[in-house]
């Protein structure tokens, strides 16, 4: 039993890790048609993204079935997996975006502190130089608000170097 306890909560420690890397590099890359939607207003009660939260509700009913076939550690890979999802509805979902029909504000720190950083995470349009994206947790806003300037700052950067860099068109042009 302890085993099993130290699988669940390893695994929904590892989540995080999981959620961090699939929202960066897939969410925010190749992915981003789906996720696409969640960075933009929407009438409805659900958005393409919400094929993620399928996506992971899939993953972990898979596993809690292997598990349940014999493969028992799977299942409480799957009940970490689960539970991760439902905290992330419960917190990202209710109280970060709010998507429920009470409205919860945060209260604590912890909370205040990832509704921020999530606030910040959106400030940036479309999918790039975004920042925070964690689902439970959050670097400081002071911290983040640093990374943006930097990006903002590095942007600008790039765009003045553009100007000033001849394009090679024009280079074959004039010979």
């Amino acid at each position: 039993m302890i085993l099993n306890a130290a699988i669940f909560l390893i695994t929904l420690f590892l989540m995080e890790g999981v959620g961090f890397l699939a929202h960066k590099y897939v969410m925010h890359g190749w992915g981003w048609f789906l996720h696409r939607s969640h960075h933009e207003e929407h009438l409805g009660a659900f958005e393409t993204n919400d094929v993620y939260l399928l996506a992971l509700g899939m993953v972990a009913v898979g596993l809690i079935v292997l598990g349940n076939s014999g493969f028992d550690p799977l299942q409480w890979v799957g009940a970490g997996v689960a539970a991760f999802g439902l905290i992330y509805v419960l917190v990202h979902d209710g109280i970060v975006h709010r998507h429920w029909p009470v409205r919860p504000q945060p209260r604590n720190r912890y909370l205040k502190r990832l509704y921020h950083a999530h606030l910040m995470h959106h400030a940036v349009k479309g999918r790039r130089n975004s920042v925070s994206f964690g689902f439970l947790y959050a670097p400081s806003v002071p911290a983040l608000k640093k990374q943006l300037r930097a990006m903002r700052e590095a942007e600008r950067a790039a765009s003045r170097a553009d100007l000033c860099t001849p394009s090679i068109t024009s280079d074959l042009q004039n010979g």
